[in-house]
């Protein structure tokens, strides 16, 4: 469990390190405000930017428009493809050239 703990950390660290192209990608109608990449959240009807949130330093983001959120980069990844935690893990690894378990 522990070596599924460090690669997690090592695949957060490797993606925080590359955020705002990860979100220029996955988030291409967001912008840079501050801190934080603003946009529309694309995993429901969301006619203006501004209450989705991700912050560019640690990789936290919320859905301030419905209390959704998350403390890192994976769980984003895993919120915006709709996949598990260990799958979106899994497969950022893949995507960053992260050994992973």
């Amino acid at each position: 469990m522990a070596n599924a703990r460090s690669d997690f950390a090592a695949v957060n660290r490797a993606a925080l390190a590359c955020l705002p192209q990860l979100l220029a990608h996955w988030l291409p109608d967001g912008k840079r405000i501050g801190q934080e990449w603003e946009a529309r959240n694309p995993t429901r009807v969301d006619r203006r930017p501004g209450s989705f949130k991700v912050n560019m330093i640690t990789g936290r983001w919320s859905d301030f428009a419905t209390d959704e959120s998350g403390g890192d980069v994976v769980s984003l990844a895993a919120y915006l493809a709709r996949l598990s935690q260990a799958e979106a893990c899994r497969r950022l690894a893949v995507a960053l050239g992260v050994s992973h378990g």
